[in-house]
């Protein structure tokens, strides 16, 4: 496969989990109108595990037994779920589906960042550095540098967010250290079975008895960031991972907030302030950078001597 094409296959599948990923922030929002942000956390990974482990079941996957294992899987499970889950949950009750969407590209950004601290074949170049600065700066004008003077709610929000995506970061090194030889399968199906264990009891310590009585909207909302935007997003994620690599599916990051800015305007009304916008095109350029697609299409664009 030449560089950074992507099959006719893995762009459908691209756009299907823009799709799905950018959809996840309004149906989130959604259920934060009837739980706790903890309990709809829960939700998220006690549903999805679910359907994986019955994958797992249907394709005949060995499961690992090692202790070890597992113990891998809990760290994950922590790092990419409980961790970022929460954060971002508890942001949107403060800030905008679209702006978490927007603040939530920052992961790749800081994943470049992490990865250089763990790897020596991560090592950061000059066009890191100016993809990762570019990519600060628009992190920085979607937030409102001012808007951090004072530390309230909305703020804080914002922040919390951005915990997030560092924590997505750090998740993204400790599965390229530890899971190098687990079908992603059995390792997302662990991974949220260990997430489980941990946000049952949490969301019962502090929002009380998980609750099933709910309402028909809340659990549509429920079933689609589960279901759809957990469980089936996972298996398209790697799918495109195989087909198209690690560069070609940092594209996602770029097609989600559109999708989840739309839908917050249609849904709840949500307007975001320009400077979220302008971010957004800041931190869409540096990942550009990041990815080499700005620099190859220099090269390519230059005239032969």
């Amino acid at each position: 496969m030449t560089e950074n094409r992507i099959p006719g296959r893995a762009w459908i599948d691209l756009v299907l989990l823009a799709l799905l990923w950018g959809g996840s922030f309004l149906a989130i929002r959604e259920a934060l109108d009837e739980i706790g942000f903890l309990s709809a956390v829960a939700h998220r990974v006690l549903w999805a595990s679910i359907v994986l482990w019955v994958l797992v079941a249907v394709r005949r996957l060995a499961v690992p037994l090692s202790l070890r294992v597992w113990g891998a899987f809990f760290v994950m499970g922590c790092l990419n779920n409980v961790i970022p889950f929460s954060l971002m949950a508890w942001g949107q009750l403060s800030i905008e589906s679209g702006l978490t969407a927007i603040l939530n590209s920052a992961t790749a950004i800081w994943a470049v960042l992490v990865a250089a601290l763990f790897f020596a074949d991560e090592r950061l170049t000059m066009r890191r550095v100016i993809g990762v600065l570019i990519g600060f700066l628009g992190v920085s004008t979607a937030i409102g540098l001012q808007n951090l003077a004072s530390l309230e709610l909305r703020s804080l929000a914002q922040l919390a967010v951005i915990g997030g995506t560092i924590s997505y970061a750090f998740a993204g090194c400790w599965a390229r250290a530890r899971f190098q030889e687990q079908s992603p399968l059995v390792a997302a199906a662990g991974m949220l079975t260990c997430s489980t264990l941990v946000m049952l009891p949490l969301s019962r310590a502090v929002e009380g008895p998980f609750e099933l009585d709910l309402s028909l909207s809340t659990w549509t909302a429920i079933a689609y960031y589960a279901l759809a935007a957990t469980a089936v997003a996972y298996i398209l994620y790697y799918r495109i991972l195989a087909a198209a690599g690690a560069g070609n599916l940092l594209l996602v990051t770029l097609m989600i907030p559109p999708i989840a800015i739309l839908l917050g305007s249609w849904a709840r009304d949500e307007a975001l302030a320009s400077g979220a916008y302008l971010g957004f095109a800041l931190l869409g350029a540096g990942l550009l950078v990041l990815d080499g697609r700005i620099g190859n299409a220099a090269r390519k664009a230059r005239p032969a001597d």
